[in-house]
């Protein structure tokens, strides 16, 4: 019988390196297969890693500057024309600060803005909390008409960023700044509201998104020394939701874990539990920040005081197995 460690042994790292940088490479790709896709940034060019779109297609490029509520009207105006425009800042002034602008301007007339936002969640790192976002999810999700996408790595990133082109509509592609381990194919299909089941178990699904998916994997390896076998989801798309790929698992396992880098309330915990609620009564717990903000750290460290890393999602299967009973 194959083990979950067997099974995940595919997804060792091949290296690292920052889910942005699969957005800008993407991007890039992007503006050579459609000279119809724009970029605007809001005066973040290289953080955004949208420089090379930029220094290949000026004609095709707005840095909007430190003017994020234009740039989304902008962006939205782009539409009118056949445009397809990617919008580029950080997650925090992607939508916090512009929220009114995505909401009227965008969301409401299914406007085919990409808003694409780096730099989300705690492993920001030292910027501190007024710079780490975890509401975001939860913002975006809530409004009709939008997709919501958090992919895992560098290479699904990529990819993700390619196929929301081909996607009608708004949608929030939000993704980070470490340099994070790459583990999944370069080959793999990408496909908007479908979950990857990473590992297949029978005992306890853990549900992951973005950066925490690695940990999830770490986790897995854990606990399968231990005798647990692990349904392993990694649930890029927040919304749409996979809602059938979270029934089949829970109809084996009896009980499930979900881990993001997002606050509790509203985040990818919050979308299970509803499933959970309307289909499938279930233990459920929740790796995720506590209605708190952050603060000023490495990546490790704020993930750990914060309870979000490796060893709180073994915790947390542990939790949940001993409810399941």
């Amino acid at each position: 019988m194959q083990t979950t460690a067997n099974k995940l042994d595919k997804y060792t790292s091949t290296g690292k390196k920052d889910t942005r940088s699969g957005f800008g490479d993407g991007l890039l790709e992007l503006g050579r297969e459609n000279d119809q896709v724009v970029g605007l940034c809001a005066d973040l060019t290289g953080s955004l890693k949208m420089n090379a779109f930029e220094d290949e297609f000026p004609d095709r490029f707005f840095n909007c500057g430190v003017a994020e509520a234009n740039m989304m009207g902008v962006a939205a105006g782009l539409t009118i024309g056949g445009k397809i425009p990617f919008t580029g800042t950080f997650a925090n002034f992607s939508t916090g600060r512009v929220y009114d602008q995505i909401r009227q301007s965008i969301a409401y007339s299914e406007k085919n803005v990409k808003i694409c936002a780096s730099h989300a969640g705690l492993t920001l790192g030292e910027d501190g909390a007024t710079h780490q976002i975890l509401e975001d999810i939860g913002m975006m999700k809530m409004l009709p008409n939008m997709t919501v996408i958090v992919p895992c790595d560098y290479t699904q990133t990529k990819l993700a960023t390619k196929a929301i082109a081909d996607h009608h509509g708004p949608v929030y592609l939000r993704f980070g700044r470490p340099k994070w381990p790459i583990f999944t194919d370069e080959n793999q299909e990408f496909e908007i509201g479908k979950a990857q089941v990473l590992s297949e178990g029978t005992d306890v699904t853990v549900i992951a998104c973005g950066h925490l998916v690695w940990k999830a994997i770490e986790a897995a390896r854990i606990l399968e020394e231990k005798g647990i076998s692990v349904e392993l989801i990694n649930m890029h798309t927040i919304k749409p939701l996979d809602t059938q790929a979270i029934i089949k698992s829970v109809n084996k396992t009896g009980c499930v874990v979900t881990a993001e880098e997002h606050q509790k309330n509203g985040g990818l915990g919050a979308s299970v539990a509803q499933v959970l609620a309307e289909h499938h009564l279930a233990p459920l717990e929740m790796v995720a920040v506590n209605d708190t903000f952050g603060e000023s750290g490495t990546t490790e460290e704020l993930l750990t005081k914060y309870g979000i890393n490796t060893d709180n999602i073994v915790e947390s299967v542990h939790n949940v197995l001993n409810r399941k009973g």
